[in-house]
């Protein structure tokens, strides 16, 4: 079924230099319950093509769709998680998450209501013991779990991460990515996450959209993931499909597309 469309989309910038064309013909759709992944080098547009999703850009040109209404802007089905958290320092974890419970629910439900939503998007990544912390005082990889809570605390249709997990070590990274795969089992979302790394992508998509280098960027291949779920990285790390996905998105990046830094 389809749920995200996206039909002739381009964009242009404009810059001192002029225009700068940072998307074109970007075709595809996305299935309820589906979750892609956009990679490609940087500068290719990922960011920008889900920025377009989430309505806080407009396209130059094309149409998007989510669940067959127009994306003319930003909405509460569509949640996103950037890779700077983006938390208020001066609120707790809990006021930040409440916070988008209340703008999302406060017309239709008490305030004791808000407070159990709160309470359990908390509780969904791990974080109950420290609700009344503030940012200060918890890790970076706490701090993109409160991110993750407050967007699904919204209860969207749909999730748009953008690297979310950029910024942290490794393991920090990998213990996300597992508790990532647990939630979205369990809420069935639908997700399109923007990534750079290639293991990232293959361990948590269905279906990974790689893109061309820019300017002018646009859909060079649309990868099947083929693995069962749930998905154990140790498992997989064996698993001969496992491979052959990484080597098709690694001989795409660094083959087909291979990305020439450019001296000024």
């Amino acid at each position: 079924m389809k749920y995200i469309e996206i039909q002739g989309v381009e964009q242009t910038f404009k810059t001192r230099k002029g225009n700068f064309p940072a998307l074109r013909d970007i075709n595809l759709t996305v299935a309820k319950g589906e979750f892609v992944t956009l990679i490609g080098h940087s500068g290719c547009g990922k960011s920008t093509l889900l920025n377009l999703i989430a309505g806080l850009t407009v396209p130059t040109s094309g149409v998007l769709l989510c669940a067959d209404k127009e994306i003319a802007g930003p909405g509460p089905e569509r949640a996103v998680v950037f890779q700077n958290h983006s938390l208020l320092p001066w609120l707790t974890c809990f006021e930040n998450v409440y916070l988008a419970v209340e703008r999302v629910f406060s017309a239709s439900e008490t305030k004791a209501q808000l407070k159990a939503r709160t309470e359990a998007a908390l509780a969904m990544v791990g974080l109950t013991p420290a609700a009344q912390k503030r940012p200060g005082e918890i890790s970076g990889g706490m701090k993109q779990r409160v991110g993750i809570a407050r967007a699904l605390s919204m209860e969207p249709k749909v999730l748009l991460m953008d690297e979310p997990f950029g910024a942290l070590d490794a393991l920090t990274r990998a213990k996300l990515q597992d508790e990532l795969l647990e939630i979205v089992a369990r809420t069935h979302s639908t997700v399109v996450m923007v990534t750079h790394d290639v293991d990232e992508a293959v361990l948590l998509s269905d279906r990974i959209v790689m893109l061309t280098n820019g300017p002018a960027a646009t859909i060079g291949e649309v990868l099947t993931v083929d693995l069962p779920r749930p998905r154990n990285r140790v498992a997989l790390s064996d698993d001969a499909r496992y491979q052959q996905c990484r080597k098709t998105v690694i001989d795409f990046l660094y083959t087909r597309q291979a990305h020439v830094e450019k001296v000024a």
